[in-house]
């Protein structure tokens, strides 16, 4: 079973400094009907503003994911790291027992357009953590490549719940099929571009639930970039 989250249908905040968009209920945006799909919490994506950025704030016993499209984001936290994100990279942070961090765009004239993920993680209480993992063009060209996997397979980020998540980039006319485990779940990002899925035509900021597919066939009707997370 597929079913579409249309980006039109997301939850919407201006602030000036930030423009946002929740695909699941989060901060002030409360939606019953979408409130997360198995150990997937959260889908933001973001466009802020240059010199802004979210201070230092807490979590707890989160996965948080952050991948980068456009412009850079400086990342600081409670552990000591600091970093730089640029497009093609990944952050991953588990919360755990505690951590802060602060995300900022440090350019005086470009926004940064991201997304944020959260993921429940496979239990409460661990140690919380950091990594960063930039992904080559090259190799998630034409393909879906893992960047993501409770055991860090292929090079992906190691993420504390029993989930992959993967990222591509097809050219326009490109026929894609990925195999899925017929019994299991999955959710599909589109990040950039237009796609048909299942006879479907899908756009920038669309997600699609999938529930006990054998596999998708994706055709690119422009270049796109789209995002899948196999869920159990």
């Amino acid at each position: 079973m597929l079913r579409i989250r249309r980006a039109r249908d997301r939850g919407h905040f201006d602030h000036g400094w930030l423009k946002t968009y929740h695909t699941f209920s989060f901060a002030d945006y409360f939606d019953p009907a979408n409130m997360g799909f198995q150990s997937l919490r959260v889908m933001n994506e973001d466009w802020v503003a240059p010199g802004q950025g979210f201070g230092m704030h807490p979590h707890r016993d989160m996965e948080i994911v952050t991948y980068v499209l456009e412009g850079e984001l400086e990342h600081r936290d409670s552990l000591g790291n600091g970093e730089v994100l640029r497009p093609g990279e990944f952050q991953r942070m588990t919360a755990g027992t505690g951590i802060r961090h602060s995300e900022f765009n440090p350019s005086k004239s470009d926004p940064v357009h991201l997304y944020q993920i959260w993921l429940l993680p496979r239990a409460k209480g661990l140690p919380p953590g950091y990594e960063q993992r930039q992904i080559p063009a090259a190799e998630r060209d034409g393909r879906l490549r893992l960047v993501a996997s409770p055991d860090g397979a292929e090079g992906s980020l190691t993420i504390q719940q029993d989930a992959r998540i993967y990222l591509g980039n097809l050219h326009e006319g490109q026929q894609l099929t990925q195999l899925l485990n017929p019994e299991g779940h999955g959710w599909l990002q589109v990040l950039r571009g237009s796609m048909t899925l299942g006879g479907d035509a899908l756009h920038a900021g669309d997600g699609v639930t999938i529930i006990n597919e054998a596999s998708l066939l994706l055709k690119a009707d422009a270049a796109s970039e789209v995002m899948l997370f196999k869920l159990a």
